[in-house]
């Protein structure tokens, strides 16, 4: 094999002097340099010569360790990933209606959304709520919004992904009583909660609590889960809030996978198996425009936790190797100008998080930098993975781009990349103390600047707009709410609050702070106060409370 490598150095060489060079002195090439989203150099050609490692290490077979080539045997040939288009706005009924809508189009897999005073923990009617209701999701208050949103939907028969963290023991309880009023148990429930509360201090900034209660909330439901919820993901670790913010793919990958390790080292802590709770740990990525940067980042997330699994949480069960993952396409790739070639570009990333192994799919709407999408935007969006699920040829082998010298060289440089910033992680004490001193953040804003600065200096070329631009009217319909939407959630709320027990949430509530205090599991009590009806902010009140609240410090 070396013979081999050094008879191909020499060939290389030779080919850069005579045909590569006598191309370059006729035709120039277009830039000096050429980079991927992530500003990092992509070389002229890939060869062996850049690979690191044999087949067997470094790929192995699809479903089998490392997992490079995919969680499982068959991927796309045995089953497509989950449609789960993220949808959300307004009150309970007009999501209701679009969930149903999207079902009836084809997708197989329901994603909320849920707005500002939600994610915040505040119900629809508090000073805090004013003027953001509905306005980035859904509007959820209390049990009865959650069983509107959910009304004539079989919560035994799909499976339903929610995006909120500081809230989220509380919203999923939630889910679980409603489920109860439709008579599922819960043990027959299937879907994800994001709850990841390590990147909201990174990137999205929507934490509560200081660090260590939000972290024990988190654990609090991955024991709950495990023991009661066997079909359901406790967190959905998340990078894309991170890419959202302006991060490279490297440290997309490399901050997504440091807290996933965190949040093992807290329920191992716990006392829990890593066997027992490993397997129903989720990702959720962002897929960004570079097409190779990207499919390279998903192979080596696979590798790199299949890696730290087995070797450094010992754990047993192939099962808890596997990186599983949802994709959404990004949203901050997309632009206000021209909003319909959006769905090229969608269309782009969307393939990328095919190839690259994705569970799960959520394709943005060409109208979302203006607004939430519009029923004839989602359905597009939708229709994209349906035309590379059934006439692209995308899924008819597992790992097409596998072997591919550039795409192999990519992959070994991203996992080089994350293990770097695994170790910068470590010297500063850990994942809660490097957040703590900005360690992340200010990677992530230097990354952004970076990017918005070569936009500028127009290095790097956006189609319509910095190149390509046009000066014409918006002529695509946006998606306009409910006006009463907002009485009609508050009238809601008072009578819930009128017909309610209020000795039984007084009491339950009580209970909860008792619990919060304490170091009992919260999940049971917060179950006992949703099934009163207490509120999301009555809850949530408790716990600020008992916690405190947290502001993030300066960062000099």
């Amino acid at each position: 094999m070396g013979g081999d490598l050094n008879n191909l150095n020499n060939l290389y060489q030779a080919w850069e002097q005579t045909a590569l060079q006598e191309t370059l002195d006729r035709h120039p090439e277009r830039q000096e340099e050429f980079i991927t989203t992530s500003s990092e150099l992509v070389e002229r050609l890939y060869t062996p010569l850049d690979l690191d490692g044999g087949y067997v290490e470094k790929l192995g077979f699809p479903g089998e360790y490392p997992f490079t080539r995919g969680v499982h045997p068959t991927m796309h040939r045995g089953r497509l990933w989950t449609m789960r288009m993220f949808a959300g706005f307004g009150a309970a009924e007009e999501t209701n209606a679009r969930f149903k809508y999207l079902l009836e189009q084809g997708q197989t897999g329901l994603s909320v959304a849920f707005d500002l005073p939600t994610l915040y923990g505040y119900d629809s009617d508090a000073p805090e709520a004013e003027g953001e209701f509905g306005k980035c999701g859904v509007a959820v208050s209390s049990l009865r919004d959650m069983q509107v949103l959910f009304d004539g939907i079989p919560l035994d028969k799909v499976t339903t992904s929610m995006t909120i963290n500081s809230p989220a023991a509380i919203t999923w309880a939630m889910y679980i009583a409603a489920a109860e009023k439709q008579g599922v148990p819960m043990h027959k429930l299937g879907g994800t909660i994001q709850n990841d509360i390590l990147k909201e201090y990174i990137a999205q900034k929507e934490y509560i609590f200081p660090p260590q209660p939000s972290m024990r909330l988190v654990t609090d439901t991955v024991e709950f889960g495990t023991a009661h919820l066997p079909k359901w993901n406790t967190i959905s670790i998340s990078g894309y809030h991170i890419r959202e913010a302006g991060s490279t793919a490297a440290q997309e990958l490399a901050f997504t996978l440091a807290d996933g390790m965190e949040y093992v080292r807290w329920a191992l802590e716990r006392g829990l198996d890593v066997d027992a709770f490993a397997p129903r740990l989720s990702f959720f990525f962002n897929c960004h425009n570079d097409f190779l940067e990207e499919i390279a980042k998903f192979r080596a997330a696979r590798r790199i936790w299949a890696r730290e699994m087995r070797e450094t949480f010992g754990a047993q069960d192939p099962r808890s190797w596997w990186l599983r993952f949802h994709t959404q396409t990004a949203g901050c790739s997309l632009s206000a100008q021209q909003p319909e070639i959006n769905i090229a570009r969608v269309a782009i990333q969307a393939l990328a998080a095919v190839l690259g192994g994705t569970q799960s799919l959520h394709t943005n709407s060409m109208d979302e930098a203006l607004a939430l999408p519009s029923e004839h935007a989602v359905t597009i969006a939708l229709r994209t993975q349906q035309i590379i699920a059934h006439e692209s040829g995308a899924t008819n082998t597992v790992d097409p781009l596998g072997g591919s010298y550039a795409i192999e060289a990519l992959t070994d440089r991203m996992e080089r990349q994350a293990y770097a910033y695994f170790e910068r992680a470590a010297a500063l004490g850990g994942i809660i103390p490097a957040l703590e001193v900005g360690f992340f953040q200010q990677e992530i804003a230097d990354a952004a600047y970076r990017y918005q600065r070569e936009i500028d200096e127009r290095k790097r070329i956006v189609v319509g707009v910095n190149e390509y631009t046009e000066d014409v009217p918006l002529q695509i319909p946006l998606l306009k709410m409910d006006p009463q939407g907002y009485e009609r959630q508050c009238a809601r709320l008072a009578q819930v609050r009128e017909e309610r027990d209020s000795g039984a949430v007084g009491q339950a509530l009580d209970r909860l702070r008792i619990a919060a205090q304490g170091t009992e599991n919260t999940m049971p009590y917060i179950l006992d106060a949703v099934r009163v009806y207490a509120t999301l902010q009555e809850m949530m009140d408790v716990f600020r409370k008992v916690f405190g609240l947290y502001r993030e410090p300066m960062i000099v």
